[in-house]
């Protein structure tokens, strides 16, 4: 049970949430500022339950019930009722609510109310999220810890406390004593974790409330915890590409399967920024990549992302000639081999399989897709039997900008020579790239040579 307070209208009573409360009502926010350790609140009794009912609905839902139930049995009139609306809408500060009332009997503007109440209520959760949890974080030596104490009726009505210690390394660099984050967070929050969820409905020690809240160890990084914390409360999940697999990792062991997608698509869309045969061309020189491919394989397959997979191994093709002659790419490829159990001599090897298929992507002919080499044979005429103008000549090859045809259809210029991989002097772009692809495929067969392979 994660309520904490029971509010009462007339002969209805719910058992809510103080955060909620205070979060999307200026009335409550302001009352239970002032007094955080109630546990009972009561509402005018005058106001219909039917009304009692709407108005926290709204607070929680964003928006109004489908039907209010008045007339005969119910002990109060249509009109009764939606007077006690407009009544407790203004009593909690919420006038914003008769309006959805209103608009709920056109489907088309009822629509639009609901998404404007939805982003309404997301806006000021997050609002109050951000400078009430965010704000209260405390930052403490590890060894002090257990010396914290957080009671139970505290000001913004957390009832457990996070633990994130920073990683050892970190307090290395600084040579200062490691350093924890402790974050006063809600429960109800928590259950959309099945992680947080099992242990809440455990009979251990942090299922059980006490007067001093518990203090449960997370094991990631204090920014990564308030990514995940942040994806709770708001729905948004805003990180940067460097810090995408340690999402990944804590979002897989916490069992927040929204936020792991999250984090693949981050991974596989800025990691996948600038891929192509050309800039593989330009980049082939460069000692280091922008990301660690290697962990991001290793990640794809201890939390199971097919989606990464594909990225890791499509990433590899387009970089290839980068990693193919060192120990990190050999020891990857094993890795791949072992994880097929019983796996036999002539078995495929799933990693393997899907560079050959990349880098075959990576290479293919530039005017396949396009249709262009009939375009371009001289001795076909136009159909009219007239010559192609240059302005014609312009019109068949708009929106084909991105095959370079004017780039790749010529030799070199004076003084400057393409080389392929092995370092042969070559004609033109074309020719580069098919001795190019020869090159790496040999590689990779001659790799799996030398590590006794067979697929």
């Amino acid at each position: 049970m994660t309520t904490d307070i029971e509010v009462t209208a007339a002969d209805e009573s719910l058992f809510l949430h103080k955060f909620v409360l205070a979060a999307r009502s200026p009335y409550f926010r302001g009352k239970l500022s002032a007094a955080p350790e109630s546990t009972t609140w009561k509402l005018p009794s005058t106001i219909a339950p039917e009304a009692f009912g709407a108005a926290i609905k709204y607070l929680y839902l964003g928006e109004p019930p489908r039907e209010l139930r008045a007339g005969p049995g119910t002990g109060f009139t249509e009109s009764e009722v939606f007077a006690g609306i407009d009544k407790i809408a203004k009593y909690l500060e919420i006038e914003s609510l008769m309006d959805s009332i209103l608009d709920s009997g056109d489907r088309r503007r009822a629509r639009q109310r609901r998404n404007t109440e939805l982003a309404r209520g997301r806006d000021q959760l997050e609002h109050w999220f951000r400078e009430n949890v965010l704000k209260h974080k405390v930052v403490i030596d590890s060894s002090k810890v257990s010396q914290v104490k957080w009671h139970r009726n505290n000001p913004i009505f957390a009832d457990v406390l996070l633990r994130s210690d920073e990683l050892p390394e970190e307090a290395g660099e600084t040579g200062e004593a490691q350093k924890s984050t402790l974050f006063p967070v809600h429960r109800a929050m928590l259950l959309r974790s099945e992680f947080f969820q099992a242990m809440f409905m455990s009979p251990f020690r942090e299922a059980h409330v006490t007067d001093d809240l518990h203090i449960i160890d997370v094991d990631c990084s204090p920014d990564v915890l308030e990514i995940v914390l942040t994806f709770l409360y708001t729905e948004r999940a805003d990180f940067p590409l460097e810090i995408a697999v340690d999402v990944l990792f804590a979002a897989d062991m916490l069992f927040i399967d929204k936020l792991k997608t999250k984090a693949a698509v981050v991974i596989s869309t800025l990691g996948s920024e600038g891929m192509s045969q050309a800039n593989a061309a330009k980049t082939r020189d460069k000692d280091e990549d922008d990301i660690d491919i290697y962990a991001i394989m290793r990640a794809a397959w201890l939390t199971r992302v097919q989606r990464l997979e594909e990225f890791a191994a499509r990433f590899l093709a387009y970089h290839l000639e980068a990693h193919i002659d060192s120990p990190e790419f050999a020891e990857l490829i094993q890795e791949s081999a072992a994880r097929i159990k019983a796996r036999q001599e002539t078995d495929s090897i799933e990693l393997l399989d899907d560079i050959r298929f990349y880098l075959n992507e990576r290479f293919r002919l530039r005017f396949d897709d396009a249709g262009l080499d009939e375009l371009m044979d001289e001795k076909t005429p136009p159909p009219n039997g007239d010559e192609l103008q240059p302005d014609d000549v312009a019109k068949i090859t708009d929106g084909v900008e991105a095959l370079d045809v004017s780039k790749a259809s010529v030799g070199p210029g004076p003084g400057h020579e393409i080389r392929t991989l092995d370092g042969a002097v070559v004609e033109d772009e074309f020719s580069e790239d098919a001795m190019n692809y020869e090159i790496l495929m040999g590689k990779l067969e001659a790799l799996l040579e030398e590590l006794n392979l067979d697929a």
